[in-house]
């Protein structure tokens, strides 16, 4: 958690986490990761609007897994993927 959030709103947030069911619990983990997918996937179209879905799914796993990742699964990535 950001050092910068007030201590006392950050143990009311652990303690509301705390009081999720599992089901729950893995509900937000879920949704949190769609959240991260959605911006990076924003990020690179603002970046690189003529982007085609071949080109956007590379990006995507640099940005999300790194560049490596990416080489091993499509070969080539372009030089400014980040």
């Amino acid at each position: 958690m950001d050092q910068d959030t007030v201590p006392e709103r950050r143990d009311r947030y652990l303690e509301l986490l705390r009081g999720l069911t599992p089901s729950q619990r893995l509900r937000k983990a879920a949704d949190l990761s769609v959240t991260v997918r959605r911006l990076a996937e924003t990020g690179i179209r603002q970046q690189h609007p003529d982007v085609t879905p071949e080109e956007l799914r590379v990006r995507m796993v640099v940005r999300l897994y790194g560049r490596e990742a990416a080489e091993r699964l499509y070969g080539i990535v372009p030089d400014d993927a980040r």
